[in-house]
């Protein structure tokens, strides 16, 4: 291997070993379900607040992170209603401590804790096999897009935000998410439109990614944090779910989701 393929490669091997251990971890909790899910779900939360709060220089970022995980699980634990203002409070306990980011911070931290919901939710409301299906449209969509990217490159994406990210990446996980679409298609049991919909929420967690990427590069760090290796941060590798379950809980607001076969 020259070192020029080494350096387009370098980061594989640790992200092909973080990435299946969080998949184990992930599939093996869902299929567990109840505190067990929910519990994983918060802590996740959690990090990608304290994390979202070192980014944003907050005085007590850990303090931060630790309501937002116990947020969260008071949303998924509370009747249907009861925990939307336990969805603000991390953002009002954080805004004061913050030194810049301030809109950036607010917005992520929100969405962060719906998509937590979404994501129990989704669990509870279809089945286990929808949340891994959501999961491994995200996944597929990053692989194809890692390996399109570099093997083909091109135009990029959006340079000034993102500049690994390339057109051929984007498209080639779009087509990924269709063949997962697909594949949940010949179980007989949901309509075509789920085709259009895993690529709508290949799409979602794409603008996830991005999103998180251009306030990365507006706060001056490479990544969230240095938890994951390969990966960076947990918000670095959870964006883009974190993107497909906002863009999911919105979905189901317009259409009966999952969709059945005719």
């Amino acid at each position: 291997m020259t070192p020029q393929s080494a350096g387009k490669w370098g980061d594989l091997a640790p992200r092909l070993t973080t990435s299946v251990v969080l998949i184990a971890i992930g599939v093996f909790t869902i299929y567990l379900g109840g505190v067990w899910f929910a519990g994983l779900v918060a802590l996740a939360i959690g990090l990608i607040g304290w994390e979202l709060s070192e980014m944003a220089q907050a005085t007590r970022p850990r303090l931060i992170g630790i309501v937002a995980g116990l947020c969260c699980l008071g949303v998924l634990w509370l009747p249907d209603g009861w925990g939307l203002p336990l969805v603000i409070v991390p953002v009002l306990v954080a805004q004061s401590g913050l030194k810049r980011a301030h809109l950036s911070h607010a917005i992520f931290l929100t969405l962060a804790i719906l998509a937590g919901y979404g994501l129990v939710d989704l669990r509870g409301e279809a089945s286990p096999n929808w949340l891994v299906w959501l999961i491994m449209i995200v996944a597929v969509t990053d692989i194809f897009g890692y390996f399109a990217g570099r093997l083909i490159g091109g135009p990029k994406f959006w340079p000034r935000v993102s500049p690994k990210k390339t057109w051929s990446g984007t498209v080639a996980g779009w087509f990924g998410a269709l063949c997962v679409g697909f594949v949940a298609l010949m179980s007989g049991s949901v309509g075509p439109e789920i085709l259009a919909i895993s690529v709508a929420v290949s799409m979602a967690s794409q603008l996830g990614d991005v999103a998180e990427s251009a306030m990365k590069r507006h706060v001056g760090v490479k990544d969230s944090s240095n938890l994951l290796p390969g990966h960076g941060g947990v918000f670095d590798r959870f964006d883009g779910v974190l993107g497909a379950s906002v863009f999911l809980l919105l979905v189901e607001q317009i259409i009966d989701f999952p969709p059945v076969a005719l």
